[in-house]
């Protein structure tokens, strides 16, 4: 019987589960969608319990469409949205507030009481992260100031902070909380830990004095693995509801896993991944580059028994999800419209579009920016805004590019991309004349969850090394630049002007 590795991959909108084989192609696809919550404006919130409903469905749904059995899975691995926090009760698995998502702006406030306080440089020397509402930190934080106490029986109520201190209730990301719900098992892996400002990327620890500074007790976090662990992380429950022990063994978090998936195992490997917002890693080998252009340094990866090797990031908030906003406004009918729309133009005619609807990422870091629209006349059109948004998502990538660049002093030549807009050629044309950078598009484009699969599959030795994973990756299709530098320079000149005018829009009423 063929065996198989799958892929759990919990993503910002939905929950998809992929089976690959042992070339790295697709055997298996099922996907669901979860709710998106807005309590408030700029607050994010998802439901844990829908999420785990719909990773069992999924899973379920995926081995069922490919007339697969759980048996012929020798491996799971798990990716996901990153920094999205969740606190829940160890014993009966039952969240005490929704999840509180990594687009979630509701702890800004908190944030600028570090910068007060001058605490950001502390935070960035051990977690290699900026102070920013966007980590999990000020999220746990909030949900045991904020969340209602759970009303189980009379006797387990009480302080939620009581409760943590008691090791009651433990704190996670995304990997966790499924790691905990296939295994019973509070495990972590390095990369998730390195995206919750209270984790030492440099000493590979829980930090005392940030848990200290959240308030957050060291009895809450879980336990910290390799990416890939020989020593798994635990079973699936024969009872559960694969009815079948299947090993557990590899997990990171989704950017982290796409440039796994990518293959970028070397220093000086990059790839960009566009998805709700885009995130441009860099792999920097064992050492942990100090970044000074905004960016974030990270953990890449780990492999079982081997150093931790390091990554440059730089997080863009919102770059599909601008995409997205098009056909909320009804400026187009789908994502597949843009480039149709885009090409009927020759140009924007003047208009920039800075999509910072939830602040601003690297390397601008402004959780105050808003979105904007600049340089309309009554000559504009629809299409002009529409080619003005995924020129957006090139600009956005050519800032964290020229930021990697001089924190690295690596020049990149060819540039990985994946990810869900990476399927218009248009768009992966633009990028390549604005970063004046070839551009590689893989065959399988759903490298987050592949990534995982080659981290679980390489801890059960379903594959033996590294080299037999870079044998599988296989180009769809390379972008060249066509446009001449000057010319592109010159237009990139005028988005530096527009996000200026973007930047430090949100006042707090309080604040007028």
């Amino acid at each position: 019987m063929t065996q198989y590795v799958g892929a759990i991959d919990q993503g910002t909108t939905g929950t998809r589960f992929m089976v690959f084989d042992h070339e790295g192609q697709v055997v298996a696809n099922a996907y669901e969608q979860h709710e998106q919550i807005y309590p408030n404006p700029g607050w994010v919130e998802h439901d844990p319990i829908e999420i785990w409903e719909n990773t069992q469905e999924v899973v379920l749904d995926g081995l069922a469409e490919a007339g697969l059995d759980a048996d012929q899975l020798e491996a799971i691995g798990i990716t996901n949205q990153r920094e999205t926090t969740i606190v829940w009760d160890k014993d009966s698995g039952r969240p005490v507030h929704n999840a509180l998502v990594w687009q979630d702006r509701r702890t800004t406030d908190r944030v600028e009481e570090l910068q007060e306080d001058e605490k950001v440089e502390e935070i960035r020397e051990k977690t290699g992260l900026e102070a920013d509402a966007y980590f999990s930190a000020t999220k746990t934080e909030w949900i045991l100031d904020n969340a209602e106490p759970l009303k189980m029986q009379s006797s387990r109520g009480g302080d939620l902070r009581d409760r943590a201190r008691a090791g009651e209730l433990v704190m996670g990301t995304i990997d966790s909380w499924l790691i905990y719900n296939l295994t019973g098992n509070h495990i972590t892996d390095v990369t998730n830990a390195s995206r919750t400002m209270l984790y030492n990327i440099r000493e590979l620890e829980w930090d005392d004095e940030l848990l200290d500074e959240f308030d957050v007790p060291k009895e809450m976090v879980p336990e910290v693995r390799p990416s890939s662990d020989e020593d798994y992380y635990g079973h699936t429950d024969a009872d559960g509801f694969l009815g079948e022990e299947v090993p557990v063994a590899g997990a990171l978090g989704d950017q982290q896993a796409a440039l796994f998936g990518q293959t970028c195992f070397d220093e000086g490997d990059a790839k960009n991944t566009y998805g709700t917002g885009s995130f441009y890693l860099m792999n920097t080998g064992t050492d942990a580059v100090e970044s000074d252009h905004g960016l974030l340094t990270t953990i890449g990866f780990q492999m079982s028994g081997e150093p931790v090797q390091y990554a440059l990031e730089g997080s863009i908030f919102i770059t599909g999800a601008a995409i997205e906003w098009l056909e909320d406004v009804d400026l187009i009918n789908n994502a597949a419209q843009t480039a149709e729309l885009a090409r009927s133009v020759d140009s924007t005619d003047g208009v920039y579009m800075v999509p910072a609807f939830t602040g601003l990422g690297a390397p601008h870091w402004d959780g105050r920016a808003r979105g904007t629209i600049v340089g309309m006349t009554r000559g504009t059109s629809k299409e002009h805004i529409v080619r003005a948004t995924l020129e957006s998502i090139a600009y956005q990538t050519r800032d964290i590019a020229e930021a990697m660049e001089a924190d690295s002093g690596v020049e990149t030549t060819t540039l990985r991309v994946d990810g869900g807009a990476v399927k218009n050629n248009f768009l992966c044309q633009l990028q390549s004349d604005i970063i004046q950078t070839d551009i590689a598009r893989p065959e399988v484009d759903e490298t987050t969850a592949l990534g995982s699969a080659y981290a679980a599959g390489l801890a059960v030795g379903y594959w033996d090394n590294v080299d037999e994973l870079r044998d599988n990756w296989q180009i769809d299709r390379e972008f060249t630049p066509e446009k001449d530098q000057a010319d592109v320079d010159k237009l990139y000149g005028r988005w530096d002007d527009a996000v200026e005018r973007s930047k430090n829009w949100a006042i707090d009423e309080e604040d007028e």
